[in-house]
């Protein structure tokens, strides 16, 4: 701040000593009239002039007002007239003239030589383009210094909250109740860490926050931030890696030596896998600058002394190629899981971001927790301004239950294409494939039940959806329940090979996640006689999770016909399962398909009510579920 301020303090002094030279030339020098050669020559043949001082360029000297009335307008001499006498003075350019000095006796002119000063023109002529290169120079400084610039390349590009800045508390954490009572520890340990030195124990020098994308992790960061009142350290990965070798070990260096000056504070790397993947993972070996600044991390982390409370914090989606040095006890000695919230979390989390959100009085947020599952919280914001925007385009002084469900499809599904021209027959295909998906599911005991059926094209390739919701939260799943899954997932192919005894390429999706469904469940699973109690699961690396390394497998050529056999035949037994459902249920396949032509969207009342009408049979299943 100090040497702001002197630069400052130099600026001023430059433009004030160009303001008072302006003031001295313009308001304080006396009257000087410029003359040509010949108007001095006639003046000094009639006496006016008074006395001369001859320069190298320049002669200048006074002149009486007399003199100046033969050669100026009446105007200028009334005003030349109110200065006191004396003070009129000239100039005029030297020409060479031999006789200059023979006419100046002859007068009586008083005259002498003049040394015309250049200093200042010299001066000036160096002093103002070193002054402009030295602006120009700080400006350009300055610019390079804010982004980042090469004096500043080494500094590390934390961003730093000060105490209560982060704007986030535990109040603003919902649905992950377990990951914020382990951080609330972390609050304490920064709050009191008396408490647990006094015993012995020894603050843990890191947190390692693990979860899907949009499941809270940084917010969850600022929060115990904000909860301890400590400054906050925020950081991505990505930022330590520069174009230039120890750029990244360097800033590492400097970030660690700013948080020590500021302890107690908290430390946190966003996205760490981008700065903590294990090393020479690949075949092709290690990056030599990345490895070097994840070096230089562990040996940082390794270093510091936790006992003045630096706490280091860092968040990944993909624990499972993080370098194993960095997860041993000593370093990031605990992990906290962020999974997806549950029924009870999810509308814990809308409560929190419809807070400043004009609902209308009869929505209730269970239903619509209940309607979006597997939505981590940053779906649920987003759906929750969705809900809001639509609203507020349709005019409405509260968002209501048809704006989320609107929301929920498009968040889904894309956004509805209503006026993509389809011609009749494909229309009538989605239809049936439509149909074939939502019949299915209602006569299967273990899906999912429907909630709605839609033939409006959605996104880009979506030509209809079948919606289902789920009863209830599920970890578990048994091998009866995932084939009810899988025959679902057919029941559109084979819609269209009953009605049509053709296939389209509408199924195309479907198949994929069948065929995926199935090979998880003979190769993860171990859902196959053949095959016995053996998963064929990809090798792990030593942290635990999966390697994805193309071209190895862990078994032999014989094994993976077998696995190819068995997946192959869990599809071909779906599909007869569901071909035998859809034949005998063919009338209520044909109703349902006509109702989505006429109306384009059917919903769960329809649906059983059709149900009930075209087989009598189903209608005691049908409202058990």
């Amino acid at each position: 701040m100090e040497k702001k301020q002197q630069q400052f303090s130099l600026w001023y002094f430059i433009i004030a000593f160009f303001i008072l030279t302006v003031i001295q030339s313009f308001f304080f020098a006396p009257h000087v009239e410029n003359l040509s050669y010949s108007d001095f020559k006639s003046l000094l043949k009639g006496g006016s002039i008074l006395d001369v001082r001859i320069g190298a360029q320049k002669i200048n000297g006074r002149i009486s007002v007399k003199g100046l009335e033969k050669i100026l307008p009446k105007e200028k001499i009334a005003q030349l007239n109110k200065t006191p006498a004396g003070e009129h003075f000239f100039t005029t350019i030297r020409v060479e003239d031999p006789k200059l000095i023979q006419e100046l006796e002859a007068a009586n002119v008083r005259f002498t030589g003049q040394i015309e000063s250049t200093w200042f023109i010299t001066l000036l002529s160096w002093v103002l383009p070193a002054v402009i290169f030295v602006g120009i120079w700080s400006i350009f400084m300055r610019r390079m210094s804010g982004a980042s610039g090469v004096m500043e390349i080494g500094k590390n590009k934390a961003k730093v909250y000060v105490e209560k800045e982060t704007g986030v508390t535990f109040d603003d954490v919902a649905g992950i109740d377990e990951a914020r009572e382990e951080l609330m520890e972390v609050v304490s340990f920064l709050k009191n860490p008396e408490k647990y030195r006094r015993l012995g124990g020894n603050i843990p020098k890191g947190v390692l926050l693990v979860g899907a994308p949009g499941t809270g992790k940084t917010l969850l960061a600022k929060a115990v931030a904000g909860e301890a009142a400590v400054p906050f350290f925020t950081m991505s990965g990505s930022d330590f890696v520069e174009m230039f070798v120890g750029v990244g070990a360097a800033r590492v260096r400097d970030l660690f030596a700013r948080a020590q000056e500021k302890a107690p504070c908290i430390i946190f790397i966003d996205e760490l896998d981008a700065l903590g993947k294990a090393r020479s993972i690949g075949p092709m070996g290690g990056n030599d600058e990345r490895e070097q600044t994840l070096n230089q991390l562990l040996v940082q982390m390794d270093g510091f002394d936790t006992n003045k409370g630096v706490i280091i914090m860092a968040a990944t989606n993909r624990p499972e190629i993080l370098d194993p040095a960095l997860l041993r006890p000593g370093r990031f000695d605990r992990n906290v899981a962020i999974d997806r919230p549950d029924l009870k979390g999810r509308k814990k989390i809308l409560t929190v971001h419809a807070k400043n959100i004009k609902l209308s009085e009869d929505l209730d947020l269970s239903a619509i927790a209940a309607k979006t599952p597997g939505f981590v919280g940053a779906d649920l914001a987003n759906l929750i301004n969705e809900a809001a925007l639509l609203a507020a385009r349709k005019g409405k002084a509260a968002v209501e239950m048809s704006d989320f469900d609107m929301a929920i499809d498009r968040i889904i599904g894309g956004l509805e294409k209503k006026n993509r021209v389809i011609n009749p027959q494909e229309k009538e295909t989605v239809a049936y494939h439509e149909a074939g998906h939502a019949l299915v599911a209602m006569f299967r005991e273990h899906a999912d039940p429907v909630s709605k059926i839609s033939i409006i094209p959605r996104g880009i390739a979506a030509l209809g959806y079948t919606q289902q919701l789920p009863t209830e939260d599920r970890y578990l799943m048994r091998k009866t329940e995932l084939l009810d899954r899988l025959d679902v997932l057919l029941g559109g192919r084979v819609a269209e090979e009953i009605i049509y005894g053709d296939i389209s390429t509408g199924a195309q999706n479907d198949l994929q996640r069948a065929t995926d469904l199935a090979r998880h469940m003979i190769m993860q699973y171990g859902m196959s006689k053949a095959l016995g109690l053996v998963t064929f699961e990809a090798p792990r690396s030593a942290t635990g999770f999966e390697m994805v390394l193309p071209g190895r497998k862990e078994y032999s050529e014989q094994t993976a016909r077998t696995i190819d056999a068995e997946i192959q035949k869990l599809l071909a037994e779906g599909h007869k399962r569901v071909k035998d459902t859809l034949e005998k249920k063919r009338p209520v396949l044909e109703a349902l398909k006509n109702r989505l032509l006429e109306k384009e969207v059917v919903d769960r009342t329809i649906l059983d009510k059709l149900i009930r009408e075209y087989d009598a049979t189903a209608s005691t299943e049908v409202g058990k579920r």
